[in-house]
């Protein structure tokens, strides 16, 4: 009996004397420990912590010498960050350096084939003066293919290297797209001045040094732009053509020019006799070799270009080299007018009409004076 209670008193009794000494080492244990944990190392920092899941490789370098994370991030944000948009920024410039000098290379190549043209070879000098039309025209088609080039490739570097920087393209594209619209409707007139500027450069209508008939101005090229073309007539006045405002070009200097000389005799000449002195003295004239690189084709007589009740009007033409024409024609005048007085045939002087590449219009022949009437047809002095 009086040993059934003795285990369960044994235990309360060691749990009673045990409980001070846990409760005054309870504190100690619980100090030490935070103080092992607070020295014990943190877990060692990776690539991917410093540099990220793709590091480059100026961070990757940094971090295989150093280990060090600050080192690696100021690598990755002051130095790997710029030096990766700088060469970003300079392929960029490099590849379109590259497509301008293939382009510029293609247009040149382009250009010089065009200036040559056909008839390799030919030595006379309508061709001659022709070729160097054809150089001078390539020439200025090649600069302005040339300038578009470089301006498309250049400004489509320009946007690609804007987004390589992180703008954001769209606004500016839709501001340049709504500039685009205002000009184009408030500039129609200079958009349509460069057009005609364009298309008369690429159809050759006319050139530096050229004389033109523009309807507005008539006179000799002294500039040629997209815009304008400038003129000096005759007088010395500088006119200034808008290229959109022009609706027909008479081009006097493009190929071949033509001297038409109509010269009248009395009505009682004998034609055929006149006809043989003016052929001889055209031909006379042609085979001398100051004119004969001027004078392209030997001169002809047409004919009886009109006959009036006191006249006859003998015409006379000469193709010669463009711009040439005028002085052919008096140098022809002349001639004819020294032949007619020595072989005694009457004539009289008559206002050369110039024209290039087509005779003169029946309106010309008004310029021709009739000569005078014999006196016995004149009236008599006082009657009315």
């Amino acid at each position: 009996m009086g040993s059934g209670p003795g285990p369960p008193l044994a235990f309360a009794a060691q749990r009673a004397g045990s409980s001070p000494e846990r409760r005054k080492e309870s504190p100690v244990i619980s100090q030490a420990l935070l103080a092992a944990r607070g020295l014990s190392t943190p877990p060692p920092d990776t690539l991917d912590d410093a540099c990220g899941k793709d590091p480059g490789i100026a961070c990757r370098l940094v971090w295989d010498i150093l280990h060090n994370r600050n080192a690696a991030d100021l690598t990755k944000v002051y130095l790997a960050g710029p030096v990766s948009a700088v060469a970003r920024i300079v392929f960029v410039v490099l590849i379109a350096v590259l497509i301008r000098w293939l382009a510029h290379r293609a247009i040149n190549k382009i250009t010089a084939r065009a200036a040559e043209g056909r008839g390799i070879g030919r030595a006379d000098a309508a061709y001659v003066l022709g070729g160097e039309r054809r150089r001078q025209r390539s020439k200025a088609l090649g600069s302005i293919l040339r300038n578009a080039a470089s301006v498309l490739i250049f400004g489509i570097a320009a946007v690609t290297i804007a987004g390589d920087l992180g703008l954001n393209l769209a606004p500016v594209l839709a501001s340049a797209g709504v500039l685009g619209l205002a000009v184009g409707f408030g500039a129609q007139s200079l958009v349509r001045d460069f057009l005609a500027g364009i298309f008369m450069l690429l159809e050759d209508q006319y050139g530096v040094g050229d004389v033109i008939d523009s309807g507005y101005a008539s006179g000799t090229v002294e500039a040629v732009s997209l815009r304008v073309t400038t003129l000096r007539d005759v007088n010395g006045v500088v006119w200034y053509v808008r290229n959109g405002t022009i609706n027909r070009i008479g081009n006097e200097s493009q190929g071949w020019a033509r001297a038409v000389i109509d010269f009248p005799v009395s009505y009682d000449q004998d034609l055929t006799q006149v006809r043989s002195v003016m052929k001889e003295t055209a031909a006379q004239m042609w085979h001398e070799e100051r004119w004969h690189d001027v004078i392209t084709e030997e001169p002809e007589v047409w004919g009886a270009e009109a006959v009036y009740s006191d006249a006859i009007v003998m015409r006379m033409v000469a193709r010669t080299l463009p711009l040439r024409q005028w002085e052919v024609a008096r140098e022809l005048r002349e001639r004819l007018k020294n032949a007619m007085t020595s072989m005694a045939v009457d004539g009289e002087p008559v206002a050369t009409v110039i024209s290039a590449g087509h005779a003169p219009t029946a309106g010309g022949q008004a310029h021709a004076p009739a000569l005078a009437k014999p006196a016995a047809e004149q009236p008599p002095p006082g009657t009315p």
